[in-house]
């Protein structure tokens, strides 16, 4: 009886684990990710963010675009390169981007060590 519910604890433990990480392996959620880590980014990224988002760039079911973003910020040191610029405008400029993708690309692009006021509200607004 006892090793019946201990594996039933078992499995719904794991169960839970799996549901967490299929959740954040969906675009939305890893476009939130990368939204949260540039509202609070200080000139670059933590440590754990650049975690997190070498986990997204390293997703090949993430649209490359998404990837794309993960590579730039994870690159920002005070402001984006000019090949993560440039990676931001591509994102901008196909028309087959959501508009929210291409807002955070433009937030990314146009930083300039801390996300600006007006730039964490419309963070907040797109990706609550």
């Amino acid at each position: 009886m006892l090793k019946t519910i201990t594996r039933s604890l078992i499995v719904l433990m794991l169960g839970g684990l799996f549901s967490q990480a299929a959740m954040a392996q969906e675009p939305g959620a890893a476009m939130k990710t990368i939204a949260d880590i540039v509202a609070s980014l200080n000139h670059f990224p933590s440590d754990s963010d650049k975690a997190s988002l070498a986990e997204i760039e390293g997703n090949s079911n993430l649209p490359e675009g998404l990837r794309n973003m993960a590579n730039t910020v994870a690159n920002i040191s005070h402001s984006a390169s000019a090949e993560g610029k440039d990676a931001m405008a591509a994102i901008q400029a196909n028309a087959n981007a959501p508009d929210s993708a291409k807002e955070l690309a433009g937030i990314i692009a146009s930083l300039n060590h801390v996300a600006s006021d007006d730039a964490k509200s419309r963070l907040a607004a797109l990706f609550p």
